[in-house]
C-alpha cells in the first residue's frame, strides 16, 4: 500500500489508497476559514465472503 498499489487479501476484503481532496475547513475556536491539505488515508472494501459471514 506504501507505493500505491492494492493489497488484496482473497475472501476477506482490498485495502487500497484512497486520496483525500484538498479543501475549505473552519477552525472551531476562532471560526476563521483554514485551506485543508489534500491526504492520502487508507481504504477497505469487503468481500463478498467477509460480507455474506457479517449478515
Amino acid at each position: 500500500m506504501k507505493r500505491g498499489e492494492k493489497v488484496v487479501v482473497t475472501g476477506f476484503g482490498t485495502f487500497m489508497v484512497r486520496r483525500r481532496a484538498a479543501r475549505k475547513g473552519r477552525n472551531p475556536q476562532t471560526g476563521a476559514e483554514i485551506q485543508i491539505p489534500a491526504t492520502k488515508t487508507p481504504g477497505f472494501t469487503a468481500g463478498k465472503s467477509l460480507k455474506r459471514l457479517v449478515k
